[in-house]
């Protein structure tokens, strides 16, 4: 049933507890990579959830905001977005055909694993996905996020999803218990970058071929921005990442490696400018958050020469809502304004190499791949099995269990 959740917390684990939690056996050890086989038995595919119509568009917005005392008037303004598109998000139809490509994938290579999706914010719930899973006899699940990068509400707080689905079921506890393990940060992956570097390639080469010079275009790598606080701690904590944290690491770093291999593979594109921008920004005006948003960023375009923008959703695996609305009508809008000619470039979605890639993953687990072969395009990867202690943690909630890494 569509409804919404209440926030009622039912977790007795201290942050003095060492984890990670619910993990399988291979996994307990807490090493950075597990290079151990896994008989892992089912694939858990989580994602963030959206509406399906203008009744369940409220009752999901507060979902996402609960805690935050937000009234539903306030909620009203957000939800424009979604009445737009008649109250659906195209994130729920988009990630039943990511779940079907996977499937399909997993049977061609003869693998024995049943997929199950679930939310965090709407129906189908990560708790009932857990749920049926158990009932159809899987104890040994393997989870994939649908989202690339390290941040709190792209990694972690799907890592406290699963604890507090199995904290509050109980299926985590006793006699047989259910274990599962999330795979690695896929930002870096090569099944991931594919679909952006052959939308990056299209739309400079197309702007070359209309007579458009290199130093004229400019590619705007976006992602969603989150707040500064939260940026500085994502990513373990012993490193330092530079301003923006391991998330603006991470998009820079794939960012400049789509780059490079378009000035090695385009050689006429050698000289286009780039640049990591940000987009839907939420929160108080008081509350610093990453920049530069992405319209601001067209705006002081043409002063700088620049005629042509291909915008890039480098923060996101599909088109759902952010994409739609923030980048093809918000931002498009903006370079019309600026009197720039614009192109949005495609999302990973179910392009092949994107899921012959989740696919890796999954089977660099179930198979136990040393880290040294694991393939990956930046310097920062490949990334961890297991999260680092501090990991992507959010100060303003303070400590909550999470699965598939060290506490705290």
């Amino acid at each position: 049933m569509n409804e919404q959740r209440e926030n009622t917390p039912t977790s007795t684990v201290t942050a003095t507890e060492r984890g990670p939690l619910f993990a399988s056996a291979a996994a307990s050890s807490g090493e950075p990579f597990i290079e151990t086989p896994v008989a892992y038995d089912a694939i858990l595919l989580a994602s963030f959830g959206g509406p399906e119509g203008q009744d369940d568009v409220i009752p999901f917005l507060r979902n996402v905001t609960r805690g935050r005392g937000i009234p539903d008037e306030r909620l009203e303004e957000v939800a424009t977005h979604y009445r737009h598109f008649g109250g659906i998000s195209p994130i729920n139809a988009q990630n039943r055909e990511l779940k079907a490509a996977l499937e399909a994938e997993i049977a061609r290579r003869g693998l024995d694993l049943p997929v199950y999706w679930g939310n965090r914010n709407w129906d189908p719930y990560l708790e009932d996905a857990v749920r049926q899973a158990h009932a159809d006899g899987h104890r040994t699940l393997l989870a994939v996020a649908t989202s690339a990068y390290s941040s709190y509400s792209s990694d972690r707080q799907y890592r406290e999803d699963i604890a507090r689905v199995l904290i509050d079921t109980g299926l985590g506890e006793g006699d047989d218990p259910v274990a599962i393990d999330k795979v690695r940060l896929f930002f870096d992956h090569p099944g991931f970058v594919e679909p952006f570097y052959e939308g990056v390639r299209d739309a400079v080469a197309a702007y070359l071929s209309d007579g458009v010079a290199a130093e004229a275009i400019r590619v705007l790598f976006s992602t969603h921005s989150i707040p500064t606080a939260d940026a500085e701690r994502s990513g373990p904590r012993d490193v330092d990442w530079g301003e923006g944290g391991a998330y603006a690491a991470q998009h820079l770093a794939v960012a400049e490696h789509i780059m490079n291999r378009l000035a090695e593979e385009v050689p006429d594109a050698a000289g286009t400018g780039w640049k990591l921008v940000y987009q839907s920004r939420s929160g108080p005006a008081s509350q610093p958050w990453l920049e530069p948003d992405i319209n601001d960023e067209i705006a002081e375009l043409p002063a700088q020469g620049v005629e042509a923008v291909a915008i890039v959703p480098l923060g996101f695996i599909s088109d759902h809502m952010e994409v739609m609305w923030d980048l093809d009508n918000e931002a498009m809008e903006s370079a019309a304004e600026a009197g720039l000619r614009s192109v949005r470039t495609q999302t990973p979605g179910v392009h092949p190499a994107f899921v012959a890639g989740l696919v890796d993953l999954i089977e660099e687990r179930l198979n136990g791949t040393p880290a040294a072969e694991r393939p990956h395009l930046t310097p920062l990867g490949p990334w961890y099995d297991v999260s680092r202690p501090g990991d992507s943690e959010n100060a303003r909630l303070g400590f909550r269990p999470a699965a598939a890494g060290l506490l705290p």
